[in-house]
C-alpha cells in the first residue's frame, strides 16, 4: 500500500514538471514575440508587391486577336468566349466580341503560352472580389484596361515578400528598395554554369572507311 501511495506521488510530480516545463517554453515564444515588431501587412495601405511570373488577372489586346480560338481548346474548362463572323468579301474572321468569366477562371495560364498572336497576358491584378459574381465576367472592353501596378500607386506602400527580402531579413517594413534579395536571380545562376563545349568535329580520314584489302 504504501509503494503504490509513494509511486502514485512521483508519477504526479513528473508529471507536474513536464507540464510547468512545457509552460515555461510557451511563454518563453511569448515574451520573445512581444519585443518583435508586428510583420502583418496593413492592408490596403500596404501591399506586397507580387512575385516575378505572377498569374493574376489576364489582359487582352483585341487588335492583335484573329480569332483562332486556340485559346478555348487549350483552356481546361473552355472558358473563353469568342464571338466573330465571317466576312465573305475577304474571306477572313471579324472578330465582335471577347469574354473571360473571372468567377470560373483557374488561372493556369495556358492560353497565354499558346496564343500566336500574344494578345494574351498574365498582370499582377488580385484584386477581384466582387459582390455579384456575374460582375467578374470580364468583356474584350474590361480585359484591355491596365492594372495600376503596386510600385506605381502612391497611396500604396509596397512591401517585398519574404522570399526577396535581404539575407537574414523576415520583415518587410524599412527594407531599402535598393538592398539585394536573397539568392541569386536566374540570370545571375546562368553566368555562373559552365559553357557547354562544342562535339570536335570528325575529320575526313576518321570518318572514312578503310579500304577492303583485294583477295588474291
Amino acid at each position: 500500500m504504501l509503494f503504490r501511495s509513494l509511486k502514485q506521488v512521483g508519477d504526479y510530480t513528473r508529471d507536474a514538471v513536464g507540464a510547468a516545463n512545457a509552460l515555461a517554453q510557451g511563454l518563453g515564444v511569448t515574451f520573445d514575440h512581444l519585443r518583435r515588431r508586428p510583420i502583418t501587412v496593413q492592408y490596403p495601405y500596404e501591399k506586397l508587391i507580387p512575385s516575378e511570373r505572377y498569374r493574376g488577372r489576364i489582359h487582352y489586346e483585341f487588335d492583335k486577336c484573329i480569332a483562332c480560338e486556340v485559346c478555348v481548346r487549350v483552356c481546361p474548362i473552355n472558358l473563353p468566349v469568342v464571338d466573330w463572323v465571317m466576312n465573305k468579301a475577304t474571306k477572313k474572321k471579324e472578330l465582335r466580341n471577347y469574354s473571360i468569366d473571372f468567377g470560373v477562371c483557374i488561372f493556369c495560364g495556358n492560353y497565354v503560352e499558346y496564343c500566336p498572336t500574344n494578345c494574351l497576358s498574365m498582370t499582377e491584378e488580385y484584386e477581384l472580389a466582387a459582390f455579384d459574381r456575374h460582375s467578374l465576367n470580364f468583356d474584350n472592353i474590361a480585359l484591355g484596361r491596365l492594372p495600376t501596378s503596386v510600385t506605381s500607386d502612391p497611396a500604396v506602400l509596397p512591401l517585398r515578400e519574404l522570399a526577396y527580402l535581404p539575407k537574414g531579413s523576415i520583415e518587410p517594413h524599412g527594407v531599402p528598395d535598393t538592398a539585394p534579395r536573397a539568392g541569386q536571380l536566374p540570370e545571375q545562376v546562368l553566368v555562373t554554369l559552365p559553357k557547354a563545349t562544342p562535339p570536335a568535329a570528325e575529320t575526313p580520314a576518321q570518318s572514312a572507311p578503310a579500304a577492303e584489302e583485294p583477295t588474291p
